[in-house]
């Protein structure tokens, strides 16, 4: 059969018809009607029972440590008592300061079904960017490890609202702060949670439109701001997720399959941080309401990752695009039993179409790419098999319940292929940036989310991102995308990292300037990438110098080249 089999929007009316589990209503949100999921959870508390129902499966594994999801609910609903006792109201901030460990989802979870405003903070920040963040969120009680405690400390005195500090993984020394406690003298370690006495679900009123969480964005300029979102913007993420395997297999001619009760458990090697949208909300969440296994890392290790792949037979794996490469072009893949992944899917970040292929051709999986952002609660977009295979430069078409415009700077409406600023529309917009009224006005217009980024819409709805607004270069009067610019040189056999930035010039304002990793036994110069992207591009457009990497180019936690620290290194 000739490929597709069906449009975009063929397929999405097919998969939301009346009747249909991923069907769609419309609701009024703010005062204007919006698609919806009809049968997604109404809450993060529904989300916490339909997990619960999946008993003894092993839901979290961090080396030997491995959670049921009844061990998980039992902990979290004890944290939750604890909570309750402790005085937390509905709307009272919690944060979660800590890296990847079975201790966030229960954290988390736990100041959900209080009706707390959960506040997960970036667990890499300095002590200062901690401190900002727990005082511009005005956070009451704080759960922490022992790592990010320490780098808090010496800005506890300068945080008052603070009235609580609840650590985990701790030594037995302590700050001598009268507000700390143990987590452990609460709900002991993930081995015990188990023998945990059964609490009741705490009596808190929780709706849809009710205030959930509040996640900073990353704040690659200025002050991170704090996105402030609803407990239907997250769920939402739940039927996105099915939604777009669904859309592949109509796409392709095939009826989706209907859930096998007895197939294998899925699982996903979780490479990105629960601190961010995506850890959180596109995994997490729908992991725990599926009954997925989620395994953690401490630090990433591409020896370990494929390890754990075979060992827990994961289905799933990805992050960002070097993730993959790693493991694609690592010498010992091959000792590795990786049958079991059926889909690799990453985000934050352009990637070479080659990567694309080689997911397909070297793994027998699905590759997966997607465009969202904090302001968006994760998932807008979702791209993936043979769609992402015969167009690897676009992000994908928005999911179901998602509307996307191109506009130009007066606001006006473009037509297809036009490049212009991205807007965004859907039930997983949030609600404002926390009391920032000025910066809330600036990006959320009539509902819409405008999102910085330089896109086009093509004619069947698939979106391609040519660059972020702010960094889009403009070199004597002539526009160049850096997006474009990377994908070229993605194209090039040795290049695993690319990214380009502004270098001040006298005359001509700026002028583009490259960074980029080699794979592992590759060799490339200077020259000889100028002169590859000099063959597919204008002169214009062509570096004027390369800088080369040992190292994956920096980036934050939620997988963006951070390109504001490598505009440092150019110089003046």
């Amino acid at each position: 059969m000739t490929f597709p089999a069906m449009s975009i929007a063929q397929a999405h009316a097919m998969l939301t018809a009346p009747g249909s589990p991923l069907e769609m209503e419309t609701v009024v949100i703010r005062g204007r009607p919006t698609r919806t999921w009809k049968n997604a959870p109404p809450t993060l508390r529904d989300v916490f029972l339909a997990g619960r129902a999946h008993g003894d499966k092993v839901f979290l594994v961090l080396d030997d440590e491995r959670v049921t999801f009844e061990d998980f609910a039992r902990a979290t609903l004890r944290l939750a008592a604890q909570l309750v006792a402790d005085g937390v109201e509905k709307g009272d901030r919690i944060a979660i300061v800590m890296r990847n460990l079975p201790e966030w989802p229960v954290a988390f979870f736990a100041a959900s079904i209080v009706g707390a405003i959960v506040t997960p903070l970036n667990a890499w920040w300095t002590g200062g960017e901690l401190e900002y963040g727990l005082a511009d969120s005005g956070t009451r009680i704080l759960l922490c490890d022992n790592e990010r405690l320490a780098r808090i400390a010496p800005h506890l005195p300068d945080l008052p609202a603070l009235e609580r500090i609840y650590v985990t993984r701790g030594t037995e020394d302590t700050l001598g702060d009268p507000r700390e406690v143990r987590l452990e003298s609460i709900i002991g370690g993930p081995k015990t949670w188990g023998t945990l006495a059964d609490r009741a679900l705490p009596a808190v009123d929780l709706a849809p439109e009710d205030d959930a969480t509040i996640f900073y964005t990353s704040g690659t300029t200025g002050k991170p701001k704090g996105a402030l979102g609803t407990h239907r913007n997250i769920v939402s993420n739940i039927m996105a997720s099915a939604s777009s395997a669904a859309r592949s297999c109509l796409r392709r001619g095939e009826m989706p399959p209907a859930p096998d009760p007895q197939a294998p458990q899925k699982g996903t090697l979780l490479s990105v941080p629960f601190f961010h949208a995506t850890g959180c909300h596109a995994v997490l969440s729908p992991s725990l309401f599926a009954g997925a296994k989620l395994v953690l890392m401490r630090k990433w290790d591409v020896l370990e990752a494929m390890a754990l792949i075979e060992r827990e037979r994961l289905t799933g794996a990805g992050g960002v695009p070097t993730i993959a490469w790693q493991i694609l072009e690592h010498p010992e893949r091959g000792r590795f039993d990786l049958s079991s992944l059926e889909s690799v899917s990453y985000g934050g970040a352009p990637s070479a179409p080659e990567l694309v292929r080689q997911i397909s051709k070297q793994f027998k999986a699905a590759p997966g790419n997607g465009w969202g952002m904090t302001e968006t609660s994760a998932t807008f977009t979702h791209h993936m098999a043979e769609d992402y295979e015969n167009r690897p430069d676009s992000c994908g078409p928005p999911v179901a319940v998602c509307d996307l415009q191109v506009r130009d700077p007066d606001g006006k409406l473009l037509g297809p292929n036009e490049v212009g600023e991205l807007y965004g529309f859907g039930p997983n917009v949030v609600k404002e940036y926390w009391n920032k009224p000025e910066a809330t006005a600036a990006t959320f217009i009539d509902g819409w989310v405008r999102t910085g980024d330089l896109a086009r819409i093509d004619e069947e709805g698939f979106c391609f991102i040519i660059d972020r607004a702010k960094d889009m270069l403009i070199r004597g009067g002539e526009n160049i995308y850096c997006v474009e610019v990377e994908n070229a040189l993605y194209e090039h056999p040795a290049i695993m990292d690319a990214a380009l930035v502004g270098r001040p010039h006298r005359t001509l304002g700026e002028e583009p300037y490259a960074f980029v990793t080699l794979k592992s036994g590759m060799t490339a110069t200077e020259d000889e990438l100028r002169s590859f992207v000099a063959a597919r591009l204008a002169a214009f457009k062509v570096p004027v110098a390369v800088s080369f990497s040992t190292e994956p180019l920096v980036r934050n936690a939620n997988g963006k080249i951070l390109k504001s620290e490598l505009k440092k290194l150019v110089g003046d």
